[in-house]
């Protein structure tokens, strides 16, 4: 997460995080057609709290209405039910400060709120746990878990094999002017994805949040889903047929802080102590974040289980593939700080800890990321040996590294021996407990501009924008690690992105041979013809590092051989080689997979002749056998050997 993106989300001109503390709407009572149907007697089955989860439960008998206000004196249910009463439908105290009724008439669709007095205090409360609202600042609605699955028993591809691509729903696929995308257009570009090698989605988050636009990183309703994104039946409908096209489907949560704005758990209950934000926050310095003093109190069983549930949801409910847990640093510590004892909440990373645990009990074949820029292991470690649990985090040392091999405007200012390092890293010895990349949401945002861009300004179709935002690609997507993509990298978007900002689709057919390009060396990644095995292997070695003509070389493997050791050859310079020699680990012919300077990706491209070359027992480069090869301009290469 980068701070200065987030701090300041989408506001409403009549909203303020001011006036979320000291007031809280009525609701918004639809204006009656006609009388309202009369009201049938409630149920006189004995139901009782304990029996039923937090939030509204639909069942035989009607809907079970249950929540948490431990300081209330009354609470009430009212809503297009019955006729929003503030007296009808009365809840009854229960243990742990949880409240509970049974409203016979009511059903899926109805809109309803709380209505939680405190002393003189009357507050209109959203539901905590509402899986829709009529919109941030409306109302909530009675769930309609219906929804016909069919033989979806899709599972998550191993890590080795996974290519994720990172979309924002609201700015992918736009359909209207002035409008955000929707879950349905990202529905329309899955055989898209699908057909570039993507298996894996990374999708921003889609809470509901204030106003029409924003990244999502500001829930306001951390249960509910973005109605202008199309709802709950939206996102299954998106994980269903994303499925169907072998492409999984991870979610991006917030459980750093909450809103800031129109956030209905602020003084939930009417209760706070040192101006702070009441039963879901601390209530001292540990609330404050950089984004609100909205943190969590990880503390308070009752929120984290709110937290937990609210993963379980996603991940049951859903059937989400895995959820990326944003600022995980911000959970741990409360500066967001790495070795700094002093300010590392506790209750945060035990609280992480129970959420993988049961994430690993209930759903093994799911996969939890966590982003801390500070690569520490512990985040990936198991909760066995004292580390947080997660399965994998995000490589923030690996990106500034490869953004910087290509964005750099001089050549000879070029770092190799820092490229090498970051290719060798891992964590705890596992090169897929890294999810790698050249350009992420806080990369290329907030002024922050898209590689093209950056290395041209003005100019991101030239040569050299072309070119060297194809190599840190292939960098990525031949690295050891889980390689990510951004939305449109693969077709040259120079757009640094906004929430109101929309793809440009048309760039697909202008850049086409660029596309093309990135499928081609997402098929070498995925092994597609049999020959390049290694690329999704643990191990590389870094064998050839020439720091004065900038040219790296590298050499992946499963267990080596025919058939799974893969050569790279990245040349960072805008000189082309000729009978540049190289070191392979066996002798015999070594058939040029992929060169990227070939003229069919770009008329630009200087079409550099590169071909097969033999392995001669000439010991280079630490390995026993090496070859000459001619290398373009700002080019790579990719060789592998026929299995025998």
């Amino acid at each position: 997460m980068l701070i200065q993106t987030k701090a300041e989300p989408e506001r409403a001109s009549e909203s303020s995080q001011t006036e979320n503390k000291i007031k809280s709407a009525s609701p918004k009572k639809p204006a009656p057609k006609k009388k309202p149907a009369k009201i049938k007697p409630e149920s006189k089955k004995d139901f009782h709290p304990a029996d039923f989860g937090p939030g509204a439960t639909v069942h035989d008998e009607g809907v079970y209405f249950k929540v948490w206000a431990p300081h209330a004196t009354k609470v009430y249910v009212t809503g297009s039910f019955n006729g929003w009463s503030e007296r009808k439908s009365v809840l009854q105290a229960d243990e742990g400060g949880y409240w509970g009724v049974n409203v016979l008439n009511a059903k899926p669709g109805d809109e309803y709120k709380y209505l939680i007095r405190n002393k003189r205090q009357k507050l209109f409360r959203n539901d905590p746990y509402a899986r829709e609202l009529t919109s941030s600042h409306g109302n909530s609605l009675v769930p309609d878990h219906a929804f016909d699955w069919e033989e979806d028993e899709f599972h998550l591809p191993p890590w080795h094999e996974l290519i994720i691509y990172e979309l924002h729903v609201g700015t992918f696929n736009v359909k209207e002017l002035h409008k955000p995308g929707d879950l349905y257009g990202v529905i329309e570009k899955l055989p898209y994805l699908r057909d570039l090698g993507i298996n894996a989605i990374k999708v921003m988050p889609l809470f509901e949040f204030p106003g029409g636009f924003s990244w999502g990183y500001n829930p306001a309703h951390p249960f509910a889903l973005e109605n202008k994104y199309g709802g709950p039946k939206a996102l299954k409908e998106l994980v269903k047929a994303a499925h169907r096209h072998g492409i999984a489907v991870i979610l991006d949560v917030v459980y750093n802080h909450f809103g800031p704005d129109r956030l209905d758990l602020w003084r939930f209950d009417g209760w706070h102590e040192n101006d702070g934000g009441g039963i879901y926050f601390y209530n001292d310095d540990r609330a404050q974040t950089p984004w609100g003093d909205t943190r969590p109190d990880y503390g308070r069983g009752e929120v984290r289980q709110y937290l937990l549930d609210n993963a379980m949801m996603w991940l049951d409910e859903y059937r989400l593939d895995g959820l990326r847990v944003d600022s995980v640093s911000h959970i741990r510590n409360k500066f967001g700080n790495a070795n700094d004892p002093a300010n590392d909440l506790a209750e945060g990373w035990s609280m992480l800890q129970w959420i993988n645990e049961e994430v690993d009990r209930r759903f093994p074949w799911k996969i939890m990321i966590a982003e801390d820029p500070n690569g520490n292991e512990w985040i990936t470690k198991t909760v066995g040996e004292g580390g947080a649990g997660f399965g994998m985090q995000w490589d923030n040392r690996f990106v500034h590294a490869v953004h910087d091999a290509a964005v750099t405007p001089e050549d000879a200012d070029r770092d190799m021996e820092r490229l090498a390092e970051v290719l060798r890293d891992c964590y705890n010895g596992d090169a897929f407990k890294r999810v790698i990349y050249s350009e992420s949401h806080d990369e290329v945002a907030n002024g922050g501009k898209r590689i093209p861009e950056e290395i041209d300004p003005g100019n991101a179709t030239s040569f050299f924008s072309k070119k060297r935002s194809a190599l840190a690609a292939a960098i990525v997507l031949t690295a050891p690690g889980v390689p990510m993509l951004f939305q449109g990298q693969e077709f040259l978007e120079d757009e640094w992105f906004d929430d109101k900002n929309p793809l440009d689709w048309s760039r697909t057919e202008h850049f086409n041979g660029l596309l093309d390009l990135y499928r081609h060396l997402i098929y070498l990644r995925r092994n597609w013809h049999n020959n390049t095995r290694g690329l999704q292997g643990h191990h590389v070695e870094v064998t050839h590092i020439n720091q004065d003509e900038k040219i790296i070389a590298y050499h992946r493997f499963v267990e080596g051989g025919a058939g799974d050791s893969v050569v790279v050859i990245a040349n960072f310079s805008n000189q082309g080689k000729e009978d540049y020699r190289i070191g392979f680990p066996m002798p015999g012919l070594w058939k040029m997979r992929l060169n990227s300077d070939w003229e069919g990706y770009d008329g630009d491209f200087n079409n550099h002749a590169s071909f097969d070359t033999e392995a001669e027992g000439i010991a280079y480069d630490g390995q026993p056998f090496s070859g000459l090869v001619s290398i373009g301009a700002y080019s790579f290469l990719i060789y592998s050997q026929d299995q025998v």
